[in-house]
């Protein structure tokens, strides 16, 4: 049993400041699996055009979403839906908590965060499973920039 547990202690600490820091609580690699089902949407594109995860583009790039302000990757641009920007023009910055949450419910989310029961949202598919989503958000956290220490 304690080749085990070192193992995982050593696997746990390969993942990465970002981990270390508390920033993402769920399992990157079967955040990797899940994300399959986002692709369609999205794809995740480093910094220097290298492509992480390939996808679609009707959704903005994830790579970096850590710590961003919603409704305001450049590439993306005028697709974003205006509760979104609205939501980022009040302050949301991307975390592991507000994440989750939206892909939940992006409308719902919209609506109270904006606090307009009109917010809409253009995403349309729901990561309902919360383990899932935190998984989700675990990987991208883990392909993203390093994240610097709260």
């Amino acid at each position: 049993m304690s080749i085990l547990r070192t193992t995982a202690l050593g696997l746990a600490m390969l993942a990465g400041p970002a981990f270390a820091d508390g920033h993402a609580t769920g399992d990157a690699a079967a955040g990797e699996a899940v994300f399959k089902k986002c692709k369609s949407c999205h794809a995740i594109v480093d910094a220097d055009g290298e492509d992480i995860a390939k996808g679609g583009r009707s959704g903005p790039n994830l790579y970096g979403i850590y710590g961003s302000v919603a409704g305001t990757n450049e590439e993306f641009g005028k697709k974003y839906g205006k509760s979104l920007v609205a939501a980022g023009e009040a302050g949301l910055e991307w975390n592991e908590a507000d994440f989750v949450a939206y892909v939940a419910d992006p409308r719902g989310f919209l609506r109270t965060y904006n606090d307009d029961k009109k917010a809409k949202s253009k995403m349309s598919y729901k990561l309902k499973d919360e383990e899932d989503a935190k998984n989700v958000w675990a990987y991208l956290v883990s392909v993203g920039p390093e994240v610097a220490a709260d």
